[in-house]
């Protein structure tokens, strides 16, 4: 699959744009976790998504193929003056075996190349979208 542009999708052919990640370990368990925000979903912006096939799972795509992986929760938050505006969808990971780890942080190196994002440690802000 050389040559794919890295790529985040909930229903299948509607790319999505990430705005934030929060990657977290607990100490005692290893249990790695990633929290993955947008800031909205072209899915549901577009009232396409009846059209398309519900995947499931969140798919990530690159050059070494798909990943397949079932979020532990999404949260839809809401705001606005009525409160029916989608502020943010916050899309929770759990990752425990290494390889699995690995192959997710090389798929989001490859990401936030593709999209202007960039990395800093706890202190310093999260990764962000440009």
């Amino acid at each position: 699959m050389a040559d794919v542009l890295p790529h985040i999708e909930f229903f299948e052919g509607i790319p999505e744009d990430l705005s934030d990640v929060s990657l977290r370990q607990n100490r005692s368990t290893g249990l790695r976790s990633v929290l993955l925000i947008f800031r909205a979903l072209h899915s549901i912006e577009q009232f396409r998504s009846y059209r398309n096939r519900f995947a499931k799972a969140l798919l990530l795509t690159d050059e070494e193929g798909q990943i397949s992986i079932e979020p532990s929760s999404i949260k839809f938050i809401f705001g606005g003056p009525e409160g029916d505006e989608l502020a943010r969808v916050e899309c929770r990971l759990e990752i425990d075996q290494e390889a699995h780890w690995e192959r997710f942080m090389r798929f989001m190196h490859r990401y936030a190349e593709a999209n202007g994002m960039s990395y800093g440690e706890a202190g310093q802000g999260q990764a962000s979208g440009g």
